[in-house]
């Protein structure tokens, strides 16, 4: 057994959120394009000299006091469930390093459980086929499978049957990320109660998206991005209406709430454009945000670091 292993965990962003009816198991089907970004927390474990699996969690520019580091940590059950897979009796310590931002709309806890299957799964030496990981990850969220294998991916299901897809070229997005968090289930709620006893069609993934991916379109895709449940985080969040509007009149080429929010992304042509949204966002006295980042991508998922 190594004595420690890092594992970096990327941020997500849904290029495009299609959401359906809720189903009778309380979720929703999903027709979503996901693409992982350079944005990253660090997981590192090492072995506990018990059974207990203990966690702690450091905020780096983010405020992670609403983090569990209890059996509720999406981390600790995704490393519980490996170890149950290969009968290891073995505990670790886990250390959390955040810079995602935290019920941001932009799967933190997913990436974190998705790295510290990888981590453990290195640390214990198991080998675990990835087939495998991924029923695991399934088990854990919708989002986790993804975060395993990173890139740009279609997901259906309620998320967790991933499939690769055909994409060209590098984007660059700016992240203007919120002090106060958004719950993922109360977004859905609202999306619920908003569609009241009207049948929702099957959610879709627009042909347009597609086909700019495939071309490494930049201006394209900013006009293609959607996400069915904007509307949902807008009318809880109604101010983040004033910063996407700033961002699309400042040439962002496109903009949108990170799934449920209440993280707004703006799509840049490149590093520089970037900073030219960046600066439009900060200078507006009416514009409620709490951090302005850029990131790459796409990028890997989870991965050992070290």
């Amino acid at each position: 057994m190594r004595n420690e292993v890092v594992a970096s965990a990327p941020a997500k962003v849904n290029l495009s959120l299609g959401v359906g009816q809720v189903r009778r198991d309380g979720y929703h089907p999903l027709a979503t394009v996901y693409q992982a970004i350079g944005l990253y927390d660090e997981v590192t474990v090492r072995p506990a000299g018990s059974p207990e699996h203990r966690l702690s969690v450091a905020g780096e520019g983010v405020d992670v006091s609403a983090v569990p580091t209890g059996a509720t940590n999406l981390a600790l059950k995704a490393t519980t469930l490996l170890a149950a897979r290969h009968g290891v009796d073995e505990g670790v310590e886990m250390v959390i390093r955040k810079r995602i931002p935290v019920a941001g709309g932009l799967a933190g806890g997913s990436t974190d459980a998705a790295a510290a299957l990888v981590a453990c799964d290195a640390l214990w030496e198991t080998r675990t086929p990835r087939d495998e990981m991924h029923a695991i990850a399934a088990k854990l969220g919708s989002d986790v499978p993804f975060c395993l294998d990173g890139g740009t991916a279609i997901g259906s299901g309620r998320g967790e049957v991933v499939t690769p897809a055909m994409a060209r070229g590098h984007y660059w997005w700016v992240i203007a990320t919120s002090a106060q968090g958004q719950s993922t289930a109360e977004v859905y709620r609202e999306f619920d109660r908003m569609h009241g006893d009207r049948q929702v069609p099957e959610p879709t993934i627009p042909d347009e998206l597609m086909s700019a991916l495939r071309g490494g379109d930049v201006e394209k895709l900013g006009l293609a991005l959607t996400n069915d449940l904007q509307a949902a985080a807008l009318r809880l969040r109604p101010e983040l209406e004033r910063l996407l509007t700033v961002g699309l009149e400042n040439s962002a080429h496109g903009a949108l709430v990170a799934g449920s929010g209440p993280t707004c992304l703006f799509l840049a042509e490149g590093e520089a454009h970037a900073a030219q949204i960046d600066w439009a966002l900060r200078q507006d006295a009416e514009v409620e945000r709490d951090t302005i980042l850029f990131a790459q991508a796409p990028v890997p998922g989870a991965r050992v670091i070290g």
